[in-house]
């Protein structure tokens, strides 16, 4: 068991926490939310131990292991892939390199055979017979074949080294696990590996996480940090939601009843206050009032982004016709002949692990790269909106966030346009930012503004949810699911993937497979199983 007691934490004028008291128990899985830069990573290092609070202490339970999924990818560079797995539980890895040390020695004495004995019988009892064994299953398991084993770090590419240090972590049983956003870079087939084992993970597990479907899948509790303290909820992340927007909802009422109350016992003590007959009952409502102050009613300072697309005009009967289209890229072929027709109320996820052929498709058919050959033809009656992979080219000019928005808009009102950017959460002098000095997730939202506004009833998105917080991917998800027009989409969020698609387009080194059901019907179809390993010419996961 782990207990955060009393904690506080300020950097400067901000206050990231204060008097934080919260007990995690064994046989549970919490998962850590809160808006950017509420102190989510901070609060699992404060936990770890690799930053101390101002006040306050972390206990936990005397001779319990605590484990961390590091980030650092370059720590383990001299080290083989199975030993950095190894080396999650440090007091086997140590005592395995000890006694294999004294086996090496030319001059075995009487001293060192003494003493490999003692490490030998540490060695049992830890588990070391079958540490390698272990390693391997949970490499096998995040998709690391046996023949990387014994590859070193420094000669991996970053996407497997988070692999590795993620069955680092795993690796041992740990009393405590504390794993800072654990599905990046894995497949759909790893990550529903990594959501098995948590499920059947008995001892305490603590994790950041922007995937919601994971969150859903692992969390039996959701710790939420808000105003400076955390709130721990029982349940996943859709039942947090449903439980906050519930509660917010009663806490604007309230505060809307109050202010009511509050404005008319107001107008009664200034009516009657000089009443001599009814000043004792001016008095009376005049201390009423100081009862019920708003202050102590605090709504979330979580903030919703509004998204909400709507069409300048429907589509007509014909959206998108490719025909024949081939692409090849410094002699790579990412496109090859590939043929498409997009129909009225499609809303098509692109899926597959060949994520360069998603954006080029994306590029061409919104006109910003041409193909090699073949040709593609929208409809006359479509207008199409594109959410760009990098829109790093889109900020180039040195604007503040209102002039680089009416720039899309004609006849922009700078009331209009300054109104609409409070929605997004750029209010006051925010929306006077420089575009130069902006976050990612701040030119997501610009850029979501952009296509608001310019109404198109074809959207495209490359991958939409990268830089944007829980609130915002939940607030995007919903203004697509809403949306009355054709949607070409890829996405790593499988809830986001899920939820809006209704047609799922895979591209495999076999060719194109194109069907028209939900995500998670297409991942369990077993026809389709049997069809993707024909296209890959073996097992392969669905990568998002």
């Amino acid at each position: 068991m782990i207990t955060a007691s009393d904690i506080s934490l300020s950097y400067g004028t901000q206050v990231l926490f204060k008097n934080v008291n919260i007990k995690f128990t064994p046989g549970n899985c919490y998962g850590i939310i809160g808006a950017n830069g509420a102190g989510k990573s901070t609060f699992l290092k404060i936990l770890s131990g690799e930053i101390e609070p101002d006040t306050g202490e972390i206990i936990i339970t005397p001779g319990q292991r605590m484990a961390v999924l590091r980030q650092d990818h370059f720590a383990f560079n001299s080290f083989t892939v199975l030993d950095t797995v190894i080396m999650g539980y440090k007091k086997l890895y140590d005592t395995m390199k000890e006694r294999d040390a004294i086996y090496q020695k030319e001059d075995f004495t009487e001293a060192d055979g003494i003493r490999a004995a003692e490490l030998e019988s540490e060695f049992a009892e830890l588990g070391g017979w079958e540490a390698e064994a272990d390693a391997g299953v949970l490499l096998d398991g995040l998709g690391i074949p046996v023949s990387m084993h014994d590859k070193m770090m420094g000669d991996i590419e970053d996407n497997i080294k988070v692999r590795v240090l993620l069955a680092q972590a795993l690796f041992g049983n740990p009393d405590i696990l504390l794993l800072d956003e654990p599905t990046n870079h894995l497949d759909l087939e790893s990550i529903h590996w990594l959501e098995d084992f948590l499920s059947e993970f008995n001892n305490t597990v603590i994790v950041v996480s922007h995937d919601r479907h994971f969150l859903n899948t692992v969390c039996t509790h959701i710790a939420d940090i808000d105003f400076g303290r955390i709130q721990l909820y029982v349940g996943n992340y859709d039942f947090w939601y449903m439980s906050s927007q519930l509660v917010a909802k009663q806490m604007k009422d309230e505060k809307k009843r109050r202010e009511e109350k509050i404005a008319e016992l107001k107008e009664f003590i200034q009516r009657f206050s000089s009443n001599v007959a009814k000043a004792r009952q001016a008095t009376s409502r005049k201390k009423l009032i100081d009862k019920l102050t708003i202050d102590d009613i605090q709504p979330s300072s979580r903030r919703f982004p509004y998204v909400a697309f709507k069409p300048n005009r429907e589509c007509g009967k014909n959206i998108l016709e490719i025909k024949d289209m081939s692409k090849t890229i410094d002699g790579q072929v990412v496109l090859d002949h590939l043929n498409l027709v997009v129909n009225n109320g499609d809303k098509i996820a692109f899926v597959g692990p060949n994520h360069y052929a998603k954006t080029v498709l994306f590029e061409i058919i919104a006109g910003r790269m041409e193909p090699d050959s073949g040709e593609y033809l929208w409809g006359v009656t479509t207008s199409q909106g594109y959410f760009p992979k990098n829109n790093d080219y889109l900020f180039e000019e040195d604007l503040n966030i209102t002039e680089w928005l009416s720039q899309f808009v004609d006849d922009a009102d700078e009331t209009y346009i300054r109104s609409f950017l409070g929605r997004m959460l750029f209010s006051g002098d925010e929306a006077l930012k420089s575009c130069k000095v902006l976050s990612g997730g701040e030119k997501v939202r610009c850029v979501l503004s952009k296509l608001m506004l310019e109404g198109a009833n074809c959207l495209i998105f490359d991958e939409p949810t990268s830089h944007l917080d829980l609130e915002a991917i939940q607030s995007l998800n919903n203004g697509l699911i809403d949306f009355k027009g054709v949607v070409l989409f890829n996405s790593h969020d499988h809830q986001f993937v899920d939820s809006i698609a209704n047609r799922i387009i895979e591209f495999t080194p076999g060719g194109v497979i194109d069907r028209y059901m939900k995500f998670d019907d297409y991942i369990s179809d077993p026809a389709i199983k049997a069809l993707r390993m024909e296209k890959y010419g073996s097992k392969n996961s669905v990568a998002l």
